[in-house]
């Protein structure tokens, strides 16, 4: 599910918020850091001001699997019959890495302004549902 900014979500479970709260700049508290906690519940409201989608980083034998795949769909034909036997065998090796990157999905952040008031940030977008 990709969520779009300006659309409408609820929260589909309860948060728990923990950690130093740090006051904004102007305000009186002035700088000291204050540890602090916020629990929100399931069903609350918001908009989506923005959607991040963070690429997927290729690991080494994902990047030798795509560069020797290449390397066979182009050249396989020509190649003696060892050479490309062995470049099929690498390739083999490196197929559970390729697989493994296939099926992991890319991550996806959003920023919601809840109707509380309250902005949560980067925050996985599985956390919410339309609305």
């Amino acid at each position: 599910m990709t969520l779009n900014e300006g659309g409408r979500v609820r929260l589909a479970a309860e948060l728990r918020l923990t950690g130093t709260v740090t006051p904004a700049e102007d305000s009186p508290a002035g700088g000291a850091a204050i540890a602090g906690s916020l629990s929100l519940g399931a069903g609350i409201e918001g908009t989506v001001e923005r959607v991040d989608s963070h690429v997927r980083e290729q690991g080494h034998e994902v990047r030798e699997y795509l560069r020797l795949t290449s390397l066979l769909d182009d050249f396989g034909h020509q190649m003696p019959p060892e050479s490309r036997g062995r470049l099929e065998e690498q390739i083999a090796s490196l197929v559970p890495a390729w697989q493994a990157y296939e099926q992991e999905k890319d991550r996806v952040t959003v920023r919601v302004r809840l109707d509380s008031g309250f902005v949560l940030d980067d925050v996985p977008e599985d956390l919410f549902t339309t609305v």
